[in-house]
């Protein structure tokens, strides 16, 4: 089984803490998104992972160092592709040709989710989907009263399902998929301007493809700050039991933590109340401050802070009053200074 993960965009919504760091390693109680991604898509698959492969925009060698990294950790090669223009989901894919062979699940690393079942593997294909109030915002399926698809319909003006495709697909073989990639490329086929993966997989299901359903309990969106922000403290929740001790590194005096809450290496607490749902990134400092609700990055200063629904980026600095704020990496805000 080989993990196939798009993730060229650099997330304009999340601005400006995605102008440093792609968002798909942006940490989330602790973790890179992506890792979190891989990590319970192998727990679905329930078999060993053989190969991860990341198609990326032009990150850097860090960056690609650390996918790298995330492959390894679960026991598989580590594979990295460069999509240098934004056409599509397809066009995406097709970047990651070499490693397009036998089967694959290939997950957009924009969202997080929670599911309890096991991948059924004889199907042609599994699309994992979620019902949703406004599906005209998504690409969406129609079912057959057997429960297999008969349609996908891209971003429906009126309605025609509420089950949305949350960006996560099983195919039994990469190499047919790759074929319809080629048909809709060759000939130009565009939607939007782009190359659209909905276009490849109708036609898989036109020429006799099944594809079953695979339904998510969760579906946890990172697009913007307030929906980070909350993926953040829903994902603190579900893991609540492992987040119920801290690192011996870090130094909380005179505190009252409310759990759940992630706390990282090295990081120093005083005279603060935090929680419940903040995760507080390696060597931060917190001082005199309540925070709830939060998602504050590594090497971060926060001083007389009042923060609940924010979120503030690594090496930044805030020395402040009571707000609701989104503060990228290196920043300071400083509301106590008399200069």
């Amino acid at each position: 089984m080989k993990i196939i993960v798009p993730m060229a965009g650099r997330g304009s919504r999340l601005r400006p803490h995605t102008l440093t760091v792609p968002k798909p390693l942006i940490p989330i109680a602790g973790k890179p998104i992506v890792q979190r991604l891989v990590e319970d898509i192998a727990k679905v698959a329930n078999q060993p992972i053989e190969e991860i492969a990341f198609i990326i925009g032009d990150f850097g060698p860090e960056v690609e160092a650390s996918l790298i990294k995330v492959a390894e950790n679960l026991g598989a090669k580590g594979s990295i592709y460069t999509q240098t223009e934004p056409l599509g989901t397809a066009h995406a894919i097709n970047c990651a040709r070499k490693s397009m062979s036998g089967p694959v699940i290939i997950a957009f690393a924009d969202t997080l989710f929670r599911a309890d079942f096991h991948l059924d593997t004889n199907a042609d294909g599994v699309i994992w989907v979620k019902k949703v109030e406004d599906p005209s915002a998504f690409g969406v399926v129609k079912l057959d009263d057997y429960g297999f698809i008969t349609d996908f319909v891209e971003k429906p003006k009126e309605f025609v399902s509420d089950l949305a495709i949350i960006g996560i697909y099983y195919f039994n073989s990469a190499e047919k998929l790759m074929a319809e990639i080629d048909h809709i490329m060759d000939n130009k086929i565009m939607e939007g301007g782009e190359y659209q993966l909905t276009t490849a997989l109708e036609n898989l299901r036109a020429k006799g493809a099944k594809f079953s359903l695979g339904k998510v309990d969760d579906w946890m969106d990172c697009g913007n700050k307030n929906a980070t922000v909350e993926t953040n403290s829903k994902i603190l929740e579900y893991e609540k039991e492992c987040m119920a001790t801290y690192p011996s590194s870090a130094n909380i005096e005179n505190c009252m933590i409310i759990p759940p809450c992630f706390i990282g290496e090295n990081v120093k607490i005083l005279n603060s109340k935090i929680g419940p749902n903040v995760s507080l990134g390696n060597n931060t400092v917190v001082i005199n401050s309540n925070i709830d609700n939060s998602l504050i990055q590594e090497n971060t200063i926060i001083d007389h802070g009042n923060l609940s629904n924010s979120m503030i980026g690594n090496s930044a600095k805030y020395f402040g009053v009571a707000r609701e704020i989104s503060l990228g990496d290196y920043s300071v805000l400083d509301f106590l200074s008399k200069d």
